[in-house]
């Protein structure tokens, strides 16, 4: 069997990781970073997703060789490890679905004409069509939703990316002036498209949760070079789509002095207005279905990753893990995070800057721990040694570790002082 049929046997986890990481670090801030700073920022995407990348592949590697999750893999390591993973999950939980709904809501909202709807009411539709397809569907229809839906995802962005470029550099303003990178707000983006690129580090458990499932419904485990490839796969196609956001962005509106607004509605009507606008009403069709499918996908997977970390948490803090990993618990799960995050979303409002904060604030800072609890994981004596990362990987481990450290500390340092 070739390469790419095993690639196609195996696919599962790291579709699913491709669908949520392409969600705001994508549509929203690599389209912002392209619009705002130009080409300039293809640096530092290509950077976050190469240094972070071991510590998403560890939560494959541990899964598959130990057949435990990363959550599992933390209390082993200690309760401490296992509490503040609790912590990230709780403070992400209360803000992320909402604010990709909202943004998936206003989104609809534009592409069907309901201008008259409010964007609370769309998202409640979305959080209860999602709550049915996953507690009816569990893992095999949400993976099987996701293989219709990402290859639609992948043409229509590609088929976008490609007309943009064709229509060429839009003209710049009279008197335009690039904006600084090194200052205060410049850096500040940088840390944020940094630190949500390709997505938040203890996204790295979600996978290691998809896989055990997988493993589970397919009644088998592949070898770990399989389960690699097919993560492999996905990984590269969250960075390949990254830099078709910023292509659009930088084509169509970088120069132009158009601000991106914070508002859910009014950022999904200059998303899509300004690039149709720049290629033509007929492309419209083409711009929607890539800007939709990016914010649905990652809506969906996102609410099936947090319910299945949340009872896996629970399961673990209780001492009744097996017991936990019941139809009920995962159902009942689905249904508290729709109820919680359409709460937030009435309180806070569609402004996705607000409800964002708390999430990028605690995700951002604590991401290299995260990543160092990962690397525990897989350096422990669960993994045999010939399992082990090799010396590269651990090396690329430490400079991930470092590189995050330095801009959580500056980060934190901005918000406090």
């Amino acid at each position: 069997m070739n390469k790419f049929k095993i690639i196609l046997k195996n696919l599962g986890p790291g579709l699913l990781f491709a669908s949520m990481a392409i969600g705001t670090s994508h549509l929203v801030l690599s389209t912002k970073a392209g619009a705002q700073y130009g080409w300039i920022m293809v640096i530092p995407i290509i950077l976050a997703n190469l240094l972070k990348y071991p510590f998403f592949e560890f939560g494959i590697r541990y899964t598959n060789i130990t057949g435990k999750s990363n959550i599992e893999g933390y209390s082993n390591r200690g309760k401490g490890y296992l509490w503040l993973y609790a912590f990230i999950t709780l403070a992400t939980s209360i803000a992320s679905p909402a604010a990709l709904c909202s943004i998936a809501a206003g989104l609809l909202i534009n592409i069907l004409g309901i201008h008259d709807v409010e964007i609370t009411t769309v998202a409640l539709g979305l959080f209860i069509f999602n709550s049915i397809i996953l507690i009816i569907g569990k893992y095999k229809l949400l993976e099987t939703t996701l293989k219709f839906l990402i290859p639609i995802l992948f043409g229509a962005l590609l088929v976008t990316t490609v007309l943009v470029i064709n229509k060429g550099q839009i003209a710049p303003i009279a008197n335009f002036k690039a904006p600084e990178i090194f200052n205060e707000t410049g850096i500040l983006f940088l840390i944020v498209l940094i630190g949500w690129m390709p997505t938040a580090v203890e996204g790295s458990s979600w996978l290691s949760l998809w896989s055990a499932e997988k493993y589970k419904v397919d009644l088998k485990k592949p070898p770990l070079k399989e389960a690699l490839q097919e993560f492999n796969l996905g990984y590269i196609m969250t960075a390949v789509l990254a830099i078709f956001f910023l292509t659009i962005g930088c084509m169509t509106l970088y120069g132009s002095g158009t601000e991106l607004s914070g508002n859910a509605t009014i950022f999904a009507d200059q998303v899509i207005n300004l690039f149709s606008s720049h290629i033509g009403n007929w492309a419209y069709v083409f711009i929607a279905i890539s800007a939709f499918a990016t914010m649905y996908s990652t809506c969906l997977t996102q609410h099936d990753a947090i319910a299945r970390v949340s009872v896996d948490i629970i399961g673990l803090l209780v001492g009744e893990h097996q017991k936990f990993k019941g139809r009920k618990y995962y159902a009942s799960s689905i249904i508290i995070i729709a109820v919680m995050s359409i709460i937030v979303l009435y309180a806070l409002g569609a402004n996705m800057g607000l409800i964002l904060a708390v999430a990028t604030a605690t995700s951002f800072v604590l991401a290299p721990i995260v990543g160092y609890m990962n690397l525990k994981n897989v350096m422990s004596n669960e993994v045999p040694l010939d399992h082990k990362p090799k010396l590269r990987l651990q090396i690329l481990t430490y400079l991930g570790i470092l590189f995050l450290s330095l801009l959580s500390i500056y980060y934190a340092w901005i918000l406090i002082f």
